[in-house]
């Protein structure tokens, strides 16, 4: 049975009152979201209040998915929204741009399978965690893309449906924002 299929015998269930579908419904996708979240917001709590709401609008209105996408497609399309309208709160709360402190290590996902030498292992979480601090200064619309193609593996077809843009437009931004972070690394000598 292939993931399409089985997000959709989960949803059917989930809608005919099974909780157990909908906990691994939300188990199959939670730390992808929520390690995009981490990568939009700049925090793991910023993140955690995106995958909640995130969630929670997908319970709601999970009778409104019709299967003309991939679930996975959808769900990021209401991630994607759900992280404009937090960065646009965090701004009309702080009066001022988002740019969070980051955590530590914030591309830790739920369940690390690494097995790497620990002197690799810090050198990969630090140089990781420049590319994240980079990837805030990018431009919201630029950074979205960039989660969607390198880091949910979507491709620009994909991108352009979730994010209601034409196809070119997403592959402007992505390689407007690639751009702008090797200039940036470059600068700071984070790349040789």
């Amino acid at each position: 049975m292939s993931v399409i299929d089985e997000d959709e015998a989960l949803i059917a269930a989930v809608l005919a009152g099974s909780p157990q579908a909908w906990e691994k419904l939300v188990k199959r996708y939670e730390s992808r979201v929520f390690n995009q979240g981490v990568r939009l917001m700049g925090s793991r709590s910023d993140a955690m209040d995106l995958l909640q709401e995130v969630f929670l609008g997908v319970y709601r209105n999970l009778h409104r998915f019709r299967g003309d996408a991939k679930f996975s497609s959808w769900l990021f399309r209401i991630a994607h929204n759900k992280a404009i309208d937090l960065n646009r709160r965090k701004r009309l709360l702080a009066g001022i741009s988002v740019n969070a402190e980051w955590e530590a290590d914030p591309l830790a996902s739920f369940s690390a399978d690494r097995q790497q030498e620990p002197d690799m292992s810090l050198m990969n979480s630090e140089l990781n965690q420049r590319i994240v601090e980079k990837l805030s200064q990018l431009p919201l619309a630029q950074r979205l893309v960039v989660e969607l193609k390198v880091f949910q593996s979507m491709t620009f077809e994909e991108i352009a449906d979730v994010q209601d843009i034409s196809e070119n437009t997403a592959k402007t931004r992505f390689y407007a924002a690639l751009k702008k972070l090797k200039q940036t690394m470059e600068e700071e000598h984070v790349l040789p």
